[in-house]
């Protein structure tokens, strides 16, 4: 048995919905992450955030950039922020953050933001079929491993100087605590 083209009641292709379910999501976990009080939580919701854009991606024939996404976003920015949050958190801290009063100011900056974004939408022309990006995933790898390797061996060291500096800073922190 194959699925119809369109979904019955609906009108739009399984594609389409699937995209509206993986943006639904994106949205929802980014308002989660900006809402939240809960640090911990807020990172978690980032996560969610990026592996619904990877499902975008793949959607968009872009299998290696979800791949890319994954691995990079979720596997390594991710866990680096989450052990940084968790590395230097403090019971200690006031209850009340200076970014807790700048919630007005915020929520109208938004507001202004999504409707720049609601008129650039509407003002685009945008192409008319179905466009699918094609991506040769050896060519993809010949440039980031043999043009860009000086560049991505950098920021991979650059990430591993910021973890040990992290642990560095939260385990001093922590000792001047226990004198």
């Amino acid at each position: 048995m194959t699925l119809p083209a369109t979904i019955p009641l609906l009108g739009f292709g399984w594609d389409d919905a699937l995209f509206m379910l993986l943006a639904t999501i994106l949205i929802g976990a980014a308002l989660l992450v900006v809402g939240m009080r809960d640090i911990i939580r807020c990172g978690l919701a980032m996560i969610i955030c990026f592996a619904a854009l990877a499902g975008i991606y793949v959607i968009a024939g872009a299998p290696v950039v979800a791949a890319a996404q994954v691995l990079v976003y979720i596997g390594a920015i991710s866990v680096l922020v989450l052990f940084a949050i968790m590395l230097t958190q403090t019971k200690a801290g006031p209850s009340r953050l200076v970014f807790h009063s700048q919630a007005g100011w915020s929520g109208v900056l938004s507001i202004l933001l999504g409707i720049i974004l609601v008129v650039a939408v509407t003002a685009t022309a945008w192409p008319e079929g179905p466009t699918m990006v094609q991506t040769e995933t050896k060519a993809l790898a010949q440039t980031l491993f043999g043009d860009f390797v000086l560049p991505f061996e950098v920021v991979s060291v650059l990430l591993l100087a910021a973890v040990i500096g992290g642990v560095f800073l939260a385990k001093r922190e922590g000792d001047k605590g226990t004198d």
